[in-house]
């Protein structure tokens, strides 16, 4: 990534992971063993099936003044579309022995979620390592497992082989190339190799063109190359098209983050966005060929940390989704969301309140998609993580992490209609269906309010569901 991207946006925890997936990745026997068993099995009949009578299959109208319009979730996604889900990392479901990684996909296969691949790099190796010359036993491995578990699949286009970024074919210089964009003369490459991807994987119908902008930063003009990606995109969205007219395509997934003292459009008092991702976002959208939905990424935290504090900072999501609506109808995309400093020390409490706060935020602010960013290691527990890592004791169980994904997924889909729910305390947040509500207490210590018209007392930062 240029080195104007990398100065002002990759804060300590984000850099930590562009170092591991930049590792070199051993495919396992396992992998070798999964790839075997996708390219025997036929691919799902329905790429978004609804989560069935655990989700709202006829909502309700909700109760309130004739005049007032009821939010319903998940906006232009289609009805029962589970919109919360995850991006896979190096280390993931597939990075362990068939009977321990079996455990992990089963966790996974509790609540129907989005779940997302990318094609090099994040768990992948190089899918073609010299000009027609392929190799896709890991990304074989990964959508196996994926398939197994039940998620709805995502590809995200990113990133390119080192013969299409300047350097040599038939190797793979993680450290020096991952990160840099296809030059011009290989955007039809990259173009091709989306297009066979497509056809590889048949039963994918979303992918996401590139990752970040990865490469495209102007030194000269220090912006962004908006121009070489939209070109890039054009090619990679013309293609997919061809092979199968219903594939979904989105872009351009740029990073949407804080730049103090700068003017800018969107601005709040939890920072200022950096204008020039919204100028890369306007000239995508003027100059792009066509596209199903918008992608972007982004944190709460800015340059003051969690201003003004870790949950009003949430605001920023909205802010950015008010924004978008504005320019596009297009549904809005969360490839990466972030809400936790880079340094915390925050309680496991604490970090699931502000997961569910953020979400609410999301559901609230009209999101049709919105994937967690998954922060599996090796040897390593995290109260991020989504699951307890494949080389440890009870490995594979589900975390609160991904339980709470898989809650909102299955109590908050698509087409989902919110009701009003009133309560009192400025520290409560709510959200809810008819028939299922989740609460959120943002303070640290036992917080007693009116919710829904019953008194309910909530212990610190806890998070509560509710059936109606």
């Amino acid at each position: 990534m240029a080195r104007e991207n990398r100065r002002h946006w990759r804060h300590a925890r984000r850099s930590l992971r562009t170092r591991l997936i930049m590792l070199f990745t051993t495919v396992t026997v396992a992998g070798a063993v999964a790839a075997l068993i996708i390219a025997m099995s036929g691919p799902p009949t329905v790429p978004w099936e609804p989560l069935g009578d655990q989700g709202e299959s006829a909502p309700e109208a909700v109760a309130g003044p004739a005049a007032a319009k009821p939010i319903v979730i998940g906006g232009g996604a289609p009805h029962g579309f589970p919109i919360w889900g995850f991006s896979h990392t190096r280390f993931s479901v597939d990075s362990g022995p068939p009977e321990v990684t079996a455990i992990a996909e089963k966790s996974l296969a509790r609540g129907r979620i989005i779940q997302n691949q990318h094609i090099m790099g994040f768990g992948t190796l190089n899918p073609e390592p010299s000009p027609g010359k392929y190799d896709w036993d890991s990304m074989d491995s990964r959508m196996a497992a994926i398939k197994r578990s039940g998620g709805l699949p995502v590809i995200t286009l990113c990133c390119a082989p080192d013969w299409m970024v300047g350097g040599k074919p038939g190797q793979t210089d993680w450290e020096k190339n991952f990160t840099q964009s296809p030059l011009r003369k290989h955007y039809k490459n990259f173009a091709h190799l989306a297009a066979t991807a497509a056809k590889r994987y048949p039963y994918v119908r979303h992918f996401i063109v590139w990752n970040e902008f990865k490469g495209f930063f102007n030194e000269g003009l220090k912006r962004w190359d908006y121009e070489g990606y939209t070109e890039m995109y054009n090619y990679v969205y013309d293609a997919l098209k061809k092979v199968n007219p219903k594939i979904q395509v989105g872009g351009p997934y740029i990073n949407v983050t804080d730049r103090p003292g700068w003017k800018s459009e969107v601005s709040g008092p939890w920072g200022s966005q950096d204008q020039r991702g919204l100028d890369a976002i306007r000239f995508w959208l003027k100059n792009k060929h066509g596209a199903d939905f918008i992608v972007v990424d982004g944190t709460s935290e800015s340059s003051k940390g969690m201003y003004p504090d870790e949950f009003k900072a949430l605001a920023k999501f909205s802010a950015v989704n008010g924004w978008l609506k504005k320019q596009t109808k297009l549904p809005i995309w969360w490839a990466e969301w972030y809400f936790e400093p880079a340094e915390s020390d925050w309680t496991t409490g604490r970090r699931l309140a502000v997961q569910a706060a953020a979400m609410i935020e999301f559901a609230k602010s009209g999101t049709a998609a919105a994937l967690y960013w998954s922060p599996q290691g090796e040897g390593r527990a995290c109260d991020g993580c989504l699951w307890t890592n494949l080389d440890q004791p009870k490995a594979g169980q589900p975390l609160p992490a991904l339980t709470m994904l898989q809650e909102f997924a299955r109590s908050f889909p698509a087409g989902t209609r919110l009701a009003s729910v009133p309560t009192a305390h400025p520290a409560i947040r709510v959200l809810a269906s008819s028939k299922r509500l989740v609460v959120v207490n943002t303070r640290g210590e036992e917080t007693r309010a009116s919710v829904d018209g019953k008194q309910v007392t909530l212990k610190s930062y806890e998070v509560r569901w509710i059936n109606r």
